[in-house]
Formats: C-alpha cells, sequence, structure tokens
C-alpha cells in the first residue's frame, strides 16, 4: 500500500479524534505560544499525523474575508488568517518561532486587531486548508496540529426535509424524497 492510500486510510480515525479533542485556534493564542518558546523550531503535523518536511517555509499571511449567501438565503461574513506553507530543495532551513513571530509583525497591518482564526494552507498532494487545532512543546520544537474543517449545511431548517440529518462520519445518508425541498 502506497503513503498516500495509507494516509487516507487513518483519516476518517484521525478526524473523529481531532473532532472531539480539539478546538481551532485562534491568532491570539498561537502568538502567545511562539513567545514562550522563541528559540523552538516550527514543525507541522497533518490531521493523518504525517509530518510537513522541517524545512517549511510561510510564503503568505494573509487576511480572508468570506462574505457568502446559504442556500437558505442568509448572507453571511466570515474572516480568518490564512497562512501558506511550503517547502524547496533547500533541506538546511528552519523557521523558529522568533522568525515566525516576526513574519505575523509584519502582517499586522494586513490583518488587523481583531483575533481571528487561522488556518494554514499546504499542498499534499492537492492545495488544501487546515485549522490549526494546537501548538505544543515537543523537544526542541513547537508542533502545530493541523486539523480538519468540514463542509455543513446552514440552513438545514429550512432546506432539509424534516426528517432527513446531517452525514456523520463521511457516510452520505439515504435521503427521502426532496421534492418538498425549498433550496438546492
Amino acid at each position: 500500500m502506497n503513503q498516500v492510500v495509507a494516509q487516507a486510510a487513518l483519516l476518517p480515525k484521525a478526524h473523529r479524534q481531532l473532532e472531539n479533542e480539539l478546538k481551532f485556534m485562534h491568532l491570539s493564542e498561537f502568538k502567545n505560544t511562539l513567545r514562550q518558546h522563541p528559540d523552538k523550531l516550527l514543525q507541522f503535523a497533518l490531521p493523518t499525523g504525517t509530518r510537513i518536511p522541517p524545512h517549511a517555509h510561510i510564503t503568505e499571511v494573509a487576511r480572508i474575508e468570506k462574505h457568502f449567501i446559504d442556500c437558505g438565503g442568509t448572507v453571511r461574513k466570515e474572516s480568518f488568517c490564512r497562512m501558506q506553507i511550503w517547502f524547496a530543495d533547500d533541506t538546511a532551513h528552519r523557521i523558529s518561532a522568533q522568525k515566525f513571530l516576526k513574519v505575523l509583525d509584519k502582517a499586522a497591518a494586513v490583518l488587523g486587531e481583531e483575533d481571528l482564526v487561522i488556518d494554514f494552507e499546504y499542498e499534499a498532494p492537492f492545495i488544501a486548508q487546515f485549522p490549526a487545532a494546537s501548538i505544543a512543546p515537543e523537544e526542541d520544537s513547537l508542533v502545530v496540529q493541523l486539523g480538519i474543517r468540514h463542509t455543513d449545511c446552514l440552513a438545514k431548517g429550512y432546506c432539509l426535509p424534516p426528517t432527513a440529518k446531517s452525514p456523520q462520519n463521511f457516510l452520505i445518508p439515504q435521503l427521502p424524497s426532496l421534492e418538498k425541498a425549498k433550496c438546492c
């Protein structure tokens, strides 16, 4: 079994563990932990448990503004901080907590004053976004545990028939006739 298939097989178990145990991290909590451990090197752990190579770079820090309408017609807004992880063949490169803080200080004007939820964008092997679930010291490193975000219907009361339930554990249930549904 190749590594990608093996990692995919771990996803449901990792998903349940992360969903039950971890919350999504805010920028203030992340920065406070970096300040407490300025000399530690950053490591990133995917939800499967696989670690991103230690010579990763943070190539972007962005404030993302999402302004959208759900399937029930409610207009919504959310903002978050997204940081892009990338690595090249410079295997001697490492990013310390102190260096990461300097990057975040440079981004302060873009991020604003709000305490944003943070996530990380990484190509694994396709571009995906992972919310930061936790950060903790481990020997000479600070390990950022990346979590999983799920899609959801934000207008269930409007959209779904009364007997329909949300999918559980990536399984799609057989729904009753949707002829009476009011949305998509």
